[in-house]
């Protein structure tokens, strides 16, 4: 099963479309602010939820089973998320590992200590299509690995 933290992720619709080429299910996870009627394949599941801070993904880590595909760009899901799977990348391509999520949880701790303090930091960069290849060529090897 693939799971998408689905309320922002530019990467969407390439998930489905190449999930779908290998017959793979996909459940989308998104509050109701981004509730669609968009139609969906056979395959695809949308999974709506409150749209309180952390909706999203307390349904997701009650859902996601060892093996199991998470894409999300949350730092914290994606801690949590290795303890049930090692397959979690984000939607620039960047594959989720234990040894390198402590780095990037205290860089997340202290960013928001600075604007906790008032201070400003820099927002992510814009997505690119250079994003979107890179994500597309690992998202490709993970699923040919599983």
């Amino acid at each position: 099963m693939i799971y998408v933290d689905a309320d922002s992720c530019p990467v969407t619709d390439k998930v489905i479309d190449l999930a779908s080429k290998q017959d793979l299910p996909v459940t989308l996870v998104k509050s109701y602010a981004h509730f669609s009627l968009k139609p969906l394949n056979e395959r695809v599941d949308v999974v709506y939820v409150d749209q309180e801070k952390e909706a999203s993904d307390y349904r997701i880590m009650r859902l996601i089973k060892p093996n199991d595909v998470l894409i999300t760009a949350d730092y914290g899901l994606a801690s949590l998320a290795l303890a049930k799977t090692p397959h979690i990348i984000h939607p620039r391509g960047t594959l989720y590992k234990k040894d390198t999520m402590d780095q990037l949880l205290q860089s997340r701790y202290l960013s928001s200590q600075v604007r906790k303090a008032g201070g400003r930091m820099k927002g992510p960069k814009a997505f690119t299509e250079s994003d979107r290849a890179q994500f597309i060529d690992r998202f490709n090897h993970l699923l040919s690995r599983l």
